[in-house]
């Protein structure tokens, strides 16, 4: 199986010799991490298996979070450490798109309109909510940040997970019908009203084509069951990379060939692309350093803790209980080949420090 690392080791250098000078830092940190993820350059363990009397050798992880080896194990501990935050309602999944008009910016300046994004459709959709017709109260709602299509295209979009219900001001609970949240039509358009403000207000509203703000933006919205059953489905979009490595099917004479899913057909195809260009789409959905992903507001911000018992408190829910720090576990390591435990020898020191 081909991996995304040994695109990166392979054809990395030619990439960075090229862009390299124009390339951020956080896009080169992360060919840095995945080409040396798991390998000696992050250095590791040599454990010893007695009954084998084999030596197996552990390299450590890069953690990067854009990563395909990475991700994977992180998702399901999140998801317990949500529970708590669940209320015995049904949930609602509210997608808000970026038009095609306004990715160049955004790709350019990605912190900033990232930002600009997550409040405008956060705003938009609290306003219209507190509106008596639709909640009539206070939402709770965590959103995801999602940047591609399913063949590396440049998509910026936000998946939200909204509790269908609200708290008033006097401290009532108001429950959404089952199967409807808010008007899409009129979320669209106060969302484009408030991100267009925004925009205005960080001096990038010159930079856009007009005719954007003359035509509908896209806002989906369809109920997803109920709180376990929307989080669980939320959950890939908040640890899934750009593209995994079983989607990878082959590196020949510097063409990819990659498999996606069609949106349209949910048949599944096949792209080829040259190295450069598959590099190219894989690191435009590489986020800045330290830039958020995952957002709560309303109830389930965490300055709202208080709100959000009083809101199980109505629903017949128990108080939220902050989780404990996740913690690792000092569970021996087995041999792959016989299951025995395994015996520490010696640490392998990294070959190269972890900069930039």
């Amino acid at each position: 199986m081909v991996e995304l690392a040994e695109i990166f080791r392979l054809h990395g250098p030619q990439y960075r010799a090229k862009f390299g000078q124009r390339m951020p830092r956080s896009h080169l940190r992360a060919m840095q991490d995945i080409e040396s993820c798991r390998t000696p350059l992050l250095g590791g363990e040599v454990y010893l298996c007695n009954n084998c009397n084999q030596l197996r050798y552990s390299y450590h992880s890069c953690k990067n979070r854009h990563c395909p080896k990475c991700q994977n194990d992180q998702a399901n501990c999140w998801l317990e450490e949500q529970k708590n935050l669940l209320l015995p309602v049904t949930y609602f999944m509210v997608t808000v798109t970026l038009p095609e008009e306004l990715r160049a910016v955004a790709r350019s300046n990605q912190k900033i309109v990232y930002n600009i994004l997550f409040r405008a459709s956060s705003q938009a959709l609290q306003k219209l909510a507190l509106d008596p017709r639709f909640v009539g109260g206070r939402i709770g709602m965590v959103g995801v940040l999602h940047t591609w299509t399913r063949d590396l295209q440049y998509h910026p979009h936000v998946h939200y997970i909204v509790a269908g219900g609200g708290l008033t001001d006097d401290g009532h609970w108001m429950s959404s019908r089952d199967e409807f949240l808010v008007h899409v039509k009129p979320l669209g358009i106060i969302f484009r009203a408030k991100f267009r403000d925004q925009l205005k207000k960080a001096g990038l509203f010159n930079q856009v084509d007009n005719r954007v703000w003359k035509r509908d933006w896209v806002v989906h919205s369809e109920p997803v069951g109920n709180g376990q059953a929307a989080f669980k489905y939320l959950t890939p979009y908040v640890f899934r990379v750009a593209i995994s490595n079983n989607r990878i099917l082959s590196l020949i004479d510097g063409m990819v060939t990659f498999q996606y899913k069609d949106s349209a057909t949910d048949q599944v195809k096949t792209s080829t692309v040259t190295a450069e260009e598959f590099i190219r789409r894989f690191l435009q959905h590489v986020l800045p350093k330290h830039f958020v992903k995952v957002r709560f507001y309303g109830l389930l911000s965490p300055g709202n803790r208080h709100l959000l018992n009083k809101a199980r408190k109505l629903l017949g829910a128990g108080r939220y209980v902050k989780p404990s720090s996740p913690t690792d576990p000092d569970q021996p390591r087995c041999c792959p080949a016989c299951g025995s435990a395994l015996m520490l020898v010696r640490t392998l020191t990294p070959l190269r420090s972890r900069s930039p």
